[in-house]
């Protein structure tokens, strides 16, 4: 491994301990809408700020006590499973996930409330379906 690779595996493990506190990944989850705030207002201002809130959420909590909660399984999978990145249906799902965000930003440029709302909840039923798989997919590795 180059010092490099070092320096950027050190980094992502200590973004996921934090990551992994189930208070970062429910409020990162609770908070998906306001991505498309700015989209619908059309405001640089706005994109900062929610550019701010989702850069810092991964860290400005600490670490979890332990690894019992579901979601704090469900980042620890998913540490896991960027650094193997499996073609598996948490591929899919995810790649469903995006693409389901993708249309709610359409909409949302649109001004079109109910597709948007309609495509938000699909999108983070969809991030529901992918954190089991991740948890799923850290249970198999242990």
């Amino acid at each position: 491994m180059t010092r490099a690779t070092s320096a950027v595996a050190r980094v992502r493990r200590a973004v996921f301990a934090r990551h992994a506190n189930p208070w970062s990944a429910w409020t990162r989850w609770a908070t998906t809408p306001l991505i498309l705030v700015p989209v619908w207002r059309r405001s640089w201002r706005d994109a900062g700020w929610v550019s701010v809130w989702f850069a810092l959420n991964p860290v400005i909590f600490g670490k979890p006590a332990d690894d019992s909660a579901w979601s704090t399984r469900a980042m620890l999978g998913e540490e896991q499973w960027i650094m193997a990145r499996p073609r598996d249906a948490a591929l899919l799902v995810n790649l469903a996930g995006g693409a389901a965000t993708a249309i709610a930003l359409l909409n949302a440029r649109r001004r079109r409330l109910g597709p948007t709302v309609i495509a938000t909840a699909v999108a983070m039923a969809l991030t529901m379906g992918y954190w089991a798989l991740m948890v799923r997919y850290l249970d198999r590795r242990r």
